[in-house]
């Protein structure tokens, strides 16, 4: 089932956001194979980072629990769990 995940970032973390980077980048790696999207959320002239939406297939809401946990922005608290839903595949049908 994907999930979208989406986490605002905490004020004031702009500067840690980008130390992390690296790491979160590696993380997000580890499961390319299953992950829809990943994207940063930029203000709307794209120069302010504001947080991210990932959209990711877990079997279950238990194991998208324990990838956050782990998930270096959120270790590191640059991020805030702010919504998370089951994202229903569909397919674009055009007549």
């Amino acid at each position: 089932m994907i999930y979208a995940i989406l986490l605002m970032d905490k004020p004031g973390t702009a500067d840690l956001r980008i130390q992390i980077r690296p790491e979160h980048r590696a993380y997000l790696a580890q499961i390319s194979d299953r992950m829809a999207f990943a994207g940063p959320l930029t203000s709307e002239d794209g120069k302010t980072t504001l947080g991210s939406l990932i959209a990711i297939d877990f079997p279950s809401r238990a194991d998208v629990d324990a990838w956050l946990k782990d998930e270096p922005y959120t270790k590191a608290g640059v991020d805030a769990l702010t919504n998370l839903t089951v994202a229903l595949k569909h397919s674009c049908i055009s007549s």
